[in-house]
C-alpha cells in the first residue's frame, strides 16, 4: 500500500520524505489554512520535494469555475493531482480534466456508487473518508471493501485512496481491505512502528549488550 502524507506542513512533508515511506501528499483547503501560506506556493514547494503526487483542491463548486480552477492548479508542478469533489459537476470536470491528461482525485466520497462514477469518468484516485463514516456510526471499512470489490469486477484503474485514517488499525484495515493508498497525518505514520514489546525487547537487548563490555 502506498502511504501519502495527508498535510501542508513542509517541515513535516520533507523529513518524511527523506525516510523512503512517502508516495505522495493531500493537502485541502482546511490544511492550507493551517499552514497560513499561499496555496500556489506551498504546492510548489511540496511539488519539489515529493516526485510523487501532491493532490491540491479547488474551491469551486460548480463544473466550469472547477475546470478553470483545475486547470491553475495543474500548471504548478508535473505531478500535481487536481482534486474535486463526488459531486455531479465534479464528475463531469474530472472526465474532461482527466481526458486532458492531468491526474484528477475525487474527495468526499462516502459510498460505493459515488466510486463507480469516479472511476466511469477516469479519476486517477477515489478517496473515501472511513473516519467520518465511523463518526456517524456506520463501517468506514465496508466501504473499502465494496469498491475494491466493484472496481476489480471491472478492472477499473481507479485507486482507492483511504481517506480520513485516524488510527493504526484504519491503516491496517485499509491493507487488509485492499487499498491501494492511505493517506495520513505525520502522526499517524509515527505510531505504526510503535509497539511496547519492541521497546522492551530493545531495552534487554541493550542491557545485555552493554554487559558484555564489547564493542562493534
Amino acid at each position: 500500500m502506498k502511504f501519502f502524507l495527508d498535510t501542508a506542513d513542509v517541515d513535516a512533508i520533507r523529513h518524511w520524505n527523506e525516510t523512503g515511506l512517502v508516495d505522495g501528499v493531500t493537502t485541502n483547503p482546511s490544511l492550507i489554512l493551517k499552514s497560513g501560506r499561499d496555496i500556489t506556493e506551498v504546492l510548489k514547494e511540496i511539488c519539489d520535494i515529493v516526485q510523487g503526487p501532491v493532490s491540491g483542491e479547488v474551491a469551486a463548486t460548480e463544473y466550469d469555475a472547477m475546470l478553470e480552477e483545475g486547470r491553475t492548479l495543474a500548471k504548478i508542478a508535473d505531478n500535481i493531482c487536481i482534486k474535486l469533489p463526488t459531486t455531479m459537476d465534479g464528475i463531469r470536470a474530472c472526465n474532461v480534466l482527466t481526458n486532458e491528461g492531468e491526474m484528477v482525485n475525487m474527495t468526499l466520497c462516502f459510498t460505493a456508487n459515488q466510486a463507480l462514477l469516479a472511476a466511469k469518468a477516469g479519476a486517477t484516485f477515489i478517496s473515501p473518508f472511513i473516519g467520518r463514516l465511523d463518526d456517524i456510526g456506520l463501517d468506514g471499512m465496508e466501504l473499502i471493501e465494496e469498491i475494491r470489490a466493484i472496481y476489480d469486477n471491472y478492472v477499473y484503474d481507479t485507486e482507492i485512496l483511504a481517506a480520513s485514517i485516524r488510527t493504526v488499525n484504519h491503516v491496517k484495515d485499509c491493507a487488509l481491505a485492499g487499498a491501494d493508498v492511505g493517506t495520513m497525518p505525520p502522526s499517524t505514520i509515527e505510531q505504526l512502528v510503535k509497539h511496547p514489546l519492541t521497546d522492551s525487547g530493545l531495552e534487554k537487548f541493550l542491557a545485555d549488550w552493554k554487559e558484555t563490555g564489547q564493542s562493534i
